[in-house]
Parts: C-alpha cells; sequence; structure tokens
C-alpha cells in the first residue's frame, strides 16, 4: 500500500491492487492555497461539510463518496461520528472518523477532530495501524490534545496533518510543536510512504510526509 500526502488532511491512499481512496478533499481557495487536486480516486472519504474537507468536484473518476459504513472494492469502511469541537458540536457541527482496512492494515483519519476521546469513541475505532491525525489546533485538537489521543488509540505509525503551511492561512500552528519532546519521528523526504502489514514498526514512528501540492 502507497500513502501519498496531498496537502492539509487529503491523502491519496492506493492499495496493492490498485484500489484509490482519498481522504477529505479540501477546495483551493479561501484560506488553502495548495494547488487543486488533480487525482482520479474509486473512493472519498468526507469527514465533514467544509470546504477544506469535501471538495469531492476536484477528484476525477466518479468515485464513490463515502460518509458513512460501506463496504467497496474489497476495503471495509467504517464511520464513527464525533464533534469538530469541545461542545459536541454546537460550534462548528458534526466531524466522522473513518477507518479503513485496506490490506491487512488498519488506518484511521480522524477529519476535524475537535476533543480528546470519549471510551465509547476509542471502543468503537479499535485497533489503529496508521492513525492521520490533526495537530494544528484552533478548528482541531492541538498538538497536546492529538498527543493525547495517540496514546489513547496506540497507533504503530502516526501521520501528522491539518497543520500550519506557507500554503496555509489558517490561524493554526505549524508540525513543531507536535513534534517537541517525541522520539520516533522520521522526516520522510518526499511526500509518500510505501507499506505493507509485515513491515509495521514495532515501536510507533510519527512520519511527517511532505505536501505534495
Amino acid at each position: 500500500m502507497k500513502i501519498k500526502y496531498l496537502a492539509h488532511a487529503s491523502f491519496l491512499i492506493t492499495s496493492a491492487g490498485g484500489v484509490r481512496i482519498i481522504t477529505d478533499p479540501y477546495e483551493s481557495a479561501g484560506g488553502i492555497r495548495h494547488a487543486p487536486i488533480r487525482e482520479t480516486a474509486d473512493i472519498v472519504t468526507v469527514s465533514h461539510e467544509h470546504a477544506d474537507h469535501n471538495h469531492v468536484a476536484s477528484i476525477r473518476g466518479n468515485p464513490a463518496v463515502v460518509k458513512q459504513d460501506a463496504t467497496i472494492k474489497g476495503v471495509k469502511i467504517r464511520a464513527i461520528p464525533v464533534a469538530h469541537d469541545e461542545k459536541g458540536g454546537g460550534q462548528r457541527g458534526k466531524n466522522t472518523i473513518f477507518c479503513l482496512e485496506v490490506d491487512g492494515i488498519r488506518l484511521c483519519h480522524c477529519g476535524d477532530l475537535g476533543h480528546i476521546l470519549t471510551e465509547a469513541q476509542v471502543k468503537a475505532i479499535g485497533a489503529v495501524d496508521i492513525l492521520m491525525v490533526p495537530v494544528g489546533g484552533f478548528y482541531t485538537i492541538d498538538a497536546g490534545i492529538a498527543s493525547r489521543v495517540c496514546d489513547q488509540l496506540n497507533p504503530r505509525i502516526v501521520l501528522p496533518m491539518h497543520y500550519k503551511t506557507e500554503k496555509v492561512d489558517y490561524p493554526i500552528t505549524g508540525v513543531e510543536e507536535f513534534l517537541k519532546g517525541k522520539t520516533g519521528v522520521v522526516r520522510a523526504e518526499g511526500s509518500e510512504l510505501d507499506i505493507s502489514a509485515d513491515k509495521l514498526p514495532r515501536t510507533r514512528q510519527i512520519i511527517v510526509l511532505r505536501q505534495s501540492l
């Protein structure tokens, strides 16, 4: 399986069999100045209806748009309802965490998670091999709470997302705040991670992929 970090909260996941999944495609407008996504996909997951997460129109190939539990082309997808804020969605609405099983690897994409997880949510998510978690704060959990969520879910690999870059004008922090004091940090030279179930690390790694757009 290959995971390519497009930008913001959007990743392209490609299975060994060629199934292509894109998470939370953004609109290149407003506070997002990353280049538009021009990828083809079979499946697109949308965690919530904000323009930096639901721009399905940019994705090529007539993909299946997933917002709830589904199994498509052999990919099992579970949707766990959470909130975009600490007030049950009262400020920014609801959000969905997506858990995907691809090539024997369990991936979890948190979307714009806005709070620490409850015990029930941790149980619903279950075992996680690769966690894609927002770390920038303000609109989502910040670096400190993201660290606690990582401890709650105990993934083998953490892929930080939704943080400040030179192409993001939102008032969020950069990835360095999340990385402070942590071990197992890998700063990738490129935007792609090529991984299989038998190559998952034994101890947690935080892999900072370069954004490709």
